[in-house]
């Protein structure tokens, strides 16, 4: 599976169950590994410096409690004890994630999912916390500059997972 070199521990029952959370929310597990090595190069205690995000996906302290938990709960977790809080939140969006775009957007911005490469986030908040993303450099970030971002992360012999 792509990126399973960064799995530091529990490797098998940690790839079995990204495949088993993947399959009941009918998407490709490599979408979901490529969204957590994005996030948190699959490390559930990082921790970003900015906004306390949290673990693989990076929860924010808001989403965190949302689930039943906190960002100091999220970093006593194993990894794959923290897949269940993954799941927990990628349910809510389950039959809207429909690309690989789909799931990175469920986790980074949810009301972006399935609105197109147009689709503008306007916050200089999130602008500013993602320059990575904002290309151009105007505060917005579009789907299309995210995708951009990503597409140059994706190693190019698992590009055809990613269309």
């Amino acid at each position: 599976m792509i990126f399973e070199e960064y799995v530091k521990e529990n490797k098998d029952w940690f790839l079995w169950k990204v495949k088993e959370i993947a399959s009941v929310l009918s998407i490709n597990p490599e979408w979901l590994m490529f969204t957590m090595k994005f996030e948190s190069v699959i490390n559930p205690k990082k921790v970003n410096q900015i906004s306390n995000a949290t673990g693989l996906i990076q929860f924010m302290p808001s989403t965190a409690r949302e689930l039943g938990t906190s960002i100091e709960g999220l970093l006593k977790m194993s990894n794959v004890e923290q897949l269940d809080f993954v799941y927990k939140y990628l349910k809510r969006y389950k039959g809207r994630m429909k690309s690989w775009i789909d799931v990175y957007l469920a986790v980074f911005y949810p009301a972006a999912i399935g609105k197109g490469d147009n689709y503008v986030i306007k916050s200089d908040l999130v602008a500013k916390q993602n320059q990575i993303f904002d290309l151009n450099k105007d505060l917005d970030i579009s789907v299309d500059e995210i995708k951009k971002v990503l597409q140059e992360h994706i190693p190019k012999e698992y590009r055809y997972l990613f269309p």
